[in-house]
């Protein structure tokens, strides 16, 4: 008997061994979908033989992650490494750059995964946003908002260095989504090539797409995408979501754009980090609604501790604007002054952490968030909106209690954002300066 169990503990040593021989000679771009499509035939745990019990939020990820890989499969424009042989150095540029801006500004985090948001959201992922004003086009940087988007400085900078070392290569639209997923990975956690190299082995053994540490999880992305030559302003103004817009407004904007709820809920964990001006939340705490009462879905005691951050002003006696009418500015992820941002004009101008009451905990990125929602601890109107219907709320209860499942559905839906609506080949261009568009002459 022990014997058996001795070749068992050998065989299994080997097989990790083996295993970690293999991940080192693939090349990275085949790594993930290799290792998924062998997780998905290898069902079997170490009970003897039998198919493992799921959980019944797992039941249809892998599902949701082989159709996206079999998009992967059918790109014959995006895919990874696209810079290999024009800019090999290109994604480590980026990714140094994020670090050494993160160790000295880390509220740079959550103000490139908000501009992320705002570029793909808007007619997809192609530095539309980035673009200024000029006699013919309007600039998406003027719809209310974006006026208080921020990161814009650091991709400038990052462009301007891969312009020195690869001149008109790599485009502004694949800078924002590179250092976006840089943010992700960076939030409270330095990666390394041990980190990534139990991401995969932890992928193929557990279903797990990300580490149990507090920051990000990692996401592999295609690149390739092109830059746009046209802004969008009215359509900002119109479709980004409002810190007033209800569930349904919500639910409406991100279907249009193909995310169900399970996506659009994984993708508000996002809001566990950065910080918000009391403008945006005030009315929940003294006119919620035009009543002249606070709303009644704030958790008591939390209302106390706002309004002693967020005392009464002129602003807090109008009512909020109507959900979804782009009058304010959208989902604010980091607008406090001390993070190079913009202070709203008039108003209650106090700042709070998103993070502001946490209970604590390790899992700090998107778990926290989850479980301020079910204590009706949300800061705004938009994320409390997540516990509103029985379908939302499910997934908030989920990513509450398991930080695993939500930090693999956030790294899956912040893939397919990064995706969205891209333009390759002849149909866009790649910028030299991420703020004008390229000259006829010169494309």
């Amino acid at each position: 008997m022990r014997f058996i169990g001795d070749w068992k503990i050998a065989f299994a040593t080997c097989f990790f061994i083996a295993l970690s021989i293999y991940v080192a000679r693939l090349e990275f771009d085949n790594v993930v979908l290799h290792f998924l499509r062998l997780a998905k035939d290898f069902p079997e745990n170490h009970t003897g033989g039998k198919v493992s019990e799921k959980s019944p939020y797992e039941e249809d990820f892998m599902t949701m992650f082989m159709s996206t890989a079999e998009d992967i499969d059918r790109s014959y424009s995006l895919h990874y490494d696209f810079y290999q042989e024009s800019c090999p150095s290109a994604e480590r540029i980026i990714a140094k750059a994020i670090t050494e801006t993160y160790n000295a500004r880390p509220s740079i985090a959550p103000s490139l995964i908000r501009l992320l948001f705002h570029d793909c959201f808007i007619e997809g992922c192609d530095a539309s946003v980035l673009l200024d004003a000029d006699e013919s086009l309007t600039s998406e940087k003027e719809a209310s908002p974006n006026q208080s988007l921020k990161g814009l400085d650091v991709i400038d900078a990052i462009k301007s260095e891969l312009e020195n070392v690869c001149p008109g290569v790599v485009s502004c639209a694949d800078i924002i989504v590179l250092a976006a997923r840089e943010a992700v990975l960076l939030v409270n956690l330095h990666a390394s090539l041990l980190v990534l190299s139990m991401l995969i082995i932890s992928v193929t053994l557990n279903h797990v797409f990300g580490t149990p540490q507090a920051g990000g999880p990692f996401y592999p992305l295609e690149t390739g995408r092109k830059d746009s030559v046209a802004a969008f302003k009215e359509i900002a103004e119109r479709e980004l979501p409002t810190p007033q817009a209800n569930l349904s407004v919500i639910l409406a904007r991100f279907a249009s754009r193909g995310f169900n709820e399970r996506e659009t809920v994984s993708l508000f964990g996002a809001h566990s980090i950065g910080t918000t001006h009391c403008t945006f939340f005030e009315d929940r705490l003294y006119n919620f609604a035009g009543t002249g009462k606070p709303d009644p879905e704030l958790n008591p005691g939390f209302l106390q501790e706002l309004k002693t951050k967020c005392p009464f002003s002129a602003s807090a006696s109008s009512p909020s604007p109507s959900p979804g009418t782009g009058l304010a500015p959208s989902l604010p992820a980091s607008d406090c002054p001390k993070n190079y941002g913009m202070s709203p004009t008039g108003g209650n101008d106090g700042v709070i952490d998103l993070s502001f009451n946490n209970e604590g905990g390790e899992e700090n990125f998107g778990t926290r968030y989850f479980r301020r929602l079910m204590q009706k601890k949300g800061l705004l109107f938009s994320d409390q909106q997540l516990t509103s219907s029985e379908e939302t709320e499910t997934w908030v209860r989920a990513y509450a209690s398991d930080p695993q499942l939500f930090r693999r559905d956030f790294a899956m839906s912040m893939m397919k954002l990064s995706s969205y609506h891209v333009l390759t080949g002849p149909l866009g261009q790649v910028r030299t300066t991420c703020s004008k568009v390229l000259p006829k002459e010169l494309i």
